[in-house]
């Protein structure tokens, strides 16, 4: 009977701890925004001792690429299984994720050339406000990182680059670094029958969308006050941008980290990026 009671004992802590040791993921939440006129939908990742503490948790910002939405991550990237893992052993800190979805109306996370969709305006002057107020997020730069794939990775360069006060670090995976060029930029207006033909409209648009041209162009100091780390794998279809953005920083002597491993341009590879992220991100949320 004694041995049945503490078989009993043990049996209900050991449930008790796995469960204490997992995260919660909700997918399919929503905001209203003006900006964008519409119901935006995003998920979230909250770490497993979230509901137990009264503390406020750093954030990541991580965006999914072209053909997905706000479940991307959490469906093929599992990230609540990547997550609880470095988090139980000790290769990152416990933190709140933030997955938005940028795949509704139109693709992207940029306000349009033309001016008839301002994503960016509203992520950051409506998204990025609505979500530190509803969970416990920490809004100090130090505590705020980004990172995505493929167009979320050029998402993450483009963010952070417009706004490196926000960002302590940011983790472009196989991003999508915006056109190589201005002839490349037509070349994509035409393809979305777009009726921008204003060359200065077209040039300035295209220089604050490419991340080679916005490191020629901004301040030094800003883009070495973000942590960035850089990965594409040695068979991916964007290994391009993503060697010419690590040329034009090492010119300007921006540290970062680069990477390339193998692999080419696919969940696996992503998976295998996750725990790096996070662990990349962390050293700045413990304030290395």
């Amino acid at each position: 009977m004694k041995n049945l009671i503490l078989i009993t004992i043990l049996s209900i802590y050991t449930f008790a701890n796995s469960t204490a040791q997992t995260g919660k993921v909700f997918d399919n939440l929503t905001m209203k925004s003006t900006i964008l006129k519409s119901e935006r939908k995003f998920a979230v990742y909250l770490p497993p001792d979230y509901e137990t503490s009264q503390r406020n948790y750093p954030v990541l910002y991580l965006l999914h690429g072209m053909g997905d939405d706000q479940t991307g991550w959490v469906q093929f990237g599992e990230v609540l299984r990547i997550t609880d893992n470095a988090i139980k052993e000790g290769t990152a800190t416990p933190m709140i994720i933030i997955m938005p979805d940028a795949n509704t109306n139109k693709v992207g996370y940029f306000n349009t050339i033309e001016g008839d969709w301002d994503y960016e305006n509203f992520f950051f002057e409506e998204f990025m406000p609505y979500v530190e107020k509803t969970y416990r997020i920490k809004s100090e730069k130090r505590f705020r990182a980004i990172a995505g794939l493929s167009m979320g990775g050029g998402g993450s360069f483009m963010y952070a680059m417009h706004r490196p006060e926000l960002f302590s670090s940011a983790c472009p995976l196989s991003a999508y670094i915006g056109p190589l060029s201005v002839d490349d930029f037509k070349t994509q207006l035409q393809r979305m029958n777009s009726k921008i033909t204003d060359e200065t409209k077209i040039q300035s648009y295209f220089e604050n969308h490419n991340a080679v041209s916005l490191i020629n162009n901004l301040p030094i100091d800003k883009l070495k006050s973000v942590r960035w780390f850089i990965d594409c794998g040695d068979d991916d279809f964007l290994y391009e941008g993503n060697s010419l953005v690590h040329i034009a920083m090492r010119k300007k002597e921006i540290p970062h980290e680069y990477r390339i491993r193998n692999g080419a341009h696919n969940w696996t590879y992503w998976r295998e990026s996750l725990p790096e992220v996070l662990k990349f991100v962390s050293d700045a949320f413990h304030q290395y």
